[in-house]
């Protein structure tokens, strides 16, 4: 029987879908790029804000509809959205077979096999449910079926969030912090160099608390030196790193080791002090401004990203131009913007002077029309440098390849466009000059070294 295997919402999401998939694989089962052609479908659902669960439920309606014209016989529901509204799902998804929660994810294999054997008994009205507990130990060693190409792969080295921010719901679809021990990471770190793996990004709802929990401090940076020994690793990115927590240690660290990209994920989401707190962030103005300073200046080269989110309850026009000027003066290499999602049962959707959508919108979208202007300047001061790009593909019409630096991480940056004057495959690194800035993406011409 073959699946069709969908992964929505983000790369810690998707690290739990190559851990699935690889248990299905190991029981023989056979996979396919063909929804048409699927017997099996399951999606591996998010839910983080209002766009990602409308576009989780607008898949499982549109792919159940193949129940009707294609072959498929069984539909299943991972993920956070599953967590989140497992009481209730199968009364508003009836096309679902079964659900299975954010922790059950080594259980895919059962929940399938019993799946498919209430439908092939006549029984299809009985449905599969299986969530563990929020607080059990994360799943650490699974086999994994890469998804990203093989060249890069994300090592998700904890679970949760302890952070309860006043408009997130990750706490309550993914529990309390929990680290994955270090010898796990270092093994399953190890496999991915094995594999091919060229480049490591750690991910975690917060990266930077990492061993807090079960070492009783923190451990990033012994554990980012740990992975620099490994064989075969070119470089090790590091995302969601939350501002309050970084310490000298991390940053000397990020400095010191030559695998370590020079990259920083900081999710600083405003810049009002009066914003930061009611969204309960443990940190201010005056502090993230000292940590940019400090990075900046002790770690040559640094590439800043950072979210931000428009339309927080209660932001004032004048907060959102105390933002906006900010943004302009810190000259951040890389921003996202989201606009506010009022989530049910998070603290933040109960507040007063919720801002209209509209409003919220457009924000973001001032705050996105200037960081383009940012980015593009940015860009513009690295013609003539020497960087070294991953390799990540060929556009043949064009005659050039297409790949990375270290200052663009994988989705969500720009790419690096390559002149070469032999033929390279993907994974390769090769070092080019940067001859022209385009936008966000940057070309040259590979340099034999």
């Amino acid at each position: 029987m073959k699946i069709f295997f969908v992964s929505l919402g983000c790369d810690k999401n998707l690290v739990d879908s190559e851990k699935m998939l690889g248990i299905l694989s190991g029981r023989g089962y056979e996979f396919t790029d063909d929804e048409e052609d699927a017997d099996i479908i399951i999606i591996n659902t998010c839910c983080f804000i209002g766009d990602a669960k409308e576009e989780s439920i607008s898949e499982i309606i549109r792919l159940g509809e193949l129940k009707k014209t294609g072959k498929l016989k069984c539909l299943i529901a991972g993920g956070c959205l599953a967590q989140r509204y497992m009481d209730e799902i199968f009364a508003n998804l009836p096309e679902l077979d079964a659900v299975i929660g954010t922790m059950s994810i080594g259980s895919i294999a059962e929940v399938l096999d019993e799946a498919l054997g209430n439908i092939s008994s006549g029984n299809a009205d009985q449905k599969v449910s299986r969530a563990e507990a929020l607080d059990v130990k994360p799943y650490s060693d699974m086999k994994r079926s890469l998804t990203t190409g093989g060249h890069y792969a994300y090592l998700k080295i904890a679970e949760g969030c302890n952070k309860r921010c006043t408009y997130c719901i990750i706490p309550y679809v993914r529990g309390s912090y929990r680290s994955i021990p270090m010898e796990d990471l270092l093994s399953e770190a190890e496999q991915l160099a094995m594999q091919g793996v060229k480049e490591l990004i750690l991910v975690a709802q917060e990266t930077t608390l990492y061993g807090t929990d079960i070492y009783g401090h923190k451990c990033l940076p012994e554990l980012l030196r740990k992975l620099c020994g490994i064989d075969g690793l070119k470089w090790i990115r590091i995302l969601y790193a939350y501002p309050e927590e970084i310490t000298d240690e991390l940053i000397d660290t990020i400095a010191s080791e030559d695998k370590i990209c020079r990259y920083l994920d900081l999710p600083i989401q405003h810049i009002s002090d009066e914003i930061l707190r009611k969204m309960g962030r443990k940190t201010t103005r005056k502090s993230i401004e000292e940590l940019i300073g400090k990075i900046r200046e002790r770690i040559p080269g640094m590439c800043l990203r950072t979210t931000l989110i428009s339309g927080f309850p209660g932001e004032t026009r004048e907060e959102f131009e105390e933002l906006y000027r900010f943004v302009n003066e810190t000259e951040f290499d890389r921003l996202g913007v989201f606009t506010y999602s009022a989530e049910e049962g998070t603290p933040a959707a109960q507040m007063q002077d919720q801002v209209p959508y509209d409003i919220a919108a457009r924000r973001r979208d001032e705050l996105m029309e200037l960081q383009q202007a940012v980015t593009f300047d940015i860009n513009e001061t690295h013609v003539g440098e020497k960087l070294d790009v991953l390799i990540e593909g060929y556009l043949p019409e064009d005659g050039i390849y297409v790949g990375r630096t270290y200052r663009d991480a994988p989705g969500v940056d720009g790419l690096f466009f390559v002149k070469a004057s032999r033929e390279l495959m993907t994974g390769d690194m090769v070092r080019a000059e940067v001859t022209e800035a385009n936008g966000y993406d940057l070309s040259g011409v590979m340099i034999d070294e």
